[in-house]
């Protein structure tokens, strides 16, 4: 879902083509999640803490693994699920993490019947976590994304490149992707084409 809202065109690359390039970010994430993706649980001051949870809905047709989910007790007896999802970086102006971890949420909601109000995305950069609340417009937001990402699957095409954005520069598919070559019109390929065979000698 991350790769959805980031880029769809991204999304596809990875998950339809197949396609993945390691970069100094990539690199640093896989790092700050070898610990998460160990698996297991613990339990302290009351709270269930379960590393690499595994969650699914079949409302949305969607499965994937949380870094880690707290369940805290509630006064009346039962637990409250919290999912935590780990970042290397820092805050973004973008909501692609805020809609991972609401996604994870909509699946917890499914799985435990019960409510799951908010939860946290951790900054590795900062080492704070950022309280983030699944209000309606983040629900709506991430059930966009989904259906978005469920369209490219089912029709099997790659989105194009909208090339020249600032997240071009951290995408570690930028390569393969070739924003700028891909998204040249046709028309305007031919006559560039043209000009420079007028010109040769």
């Amino acid at each position: 879902m991350q790769h959805a809202v980031y880029c769809l065109r991204q999304a596809a690359l990875i998950h339809l083509e197949r396609m993945w390039e390691e970069n100094r970010f990539t690199a640093e994430g896989d790092v700050l999640h070898a610990v998460a993706d160990k698996g297991g649980s613990r339990k302290g001051r009351g709270v269930r803490r379960v590393l690499s949870l595994p969650l699914g809905s079949r409302r949305l047709n969607l499965s994937g693994v949380a870094d880690l989910v707290e369940f805290h007790p509630l006064p009346k007896g039962g637990e409250r699920a919290f999912p935590v999802e780990y970042k290397r970086g820092k805050p973004k102006l973008h909501r692609a993490d805020e809609v991972q971890l609401c996604a994870q949420a909509l699946c917890l909601e499914e799985m435990t019947g019960a409510p799951v109000p908010d939860g946290a995305l951790y900054y590795a950069q900062t080492k704070r976590r950022i309280g983030v609340p699944f209000d309606a417009d983040l629900r709506a937001l991430t059930e966009a994304a989904i259906a978005d990402l469920a369209q490219v699957f089912s029709s099997r095409v790659t989105p194009p490149p909208t090339p020249h954005r600032a997240r071009c520069r951290g995408c570690s598919l930028v390569d393969l992707c070739r924003p700028d070559t891909v998204s040249r019109p046709a028309k305007r390929w031919r006559d560039e084409t043209l000009a420079r065979l007028l010109e040769a000698p």
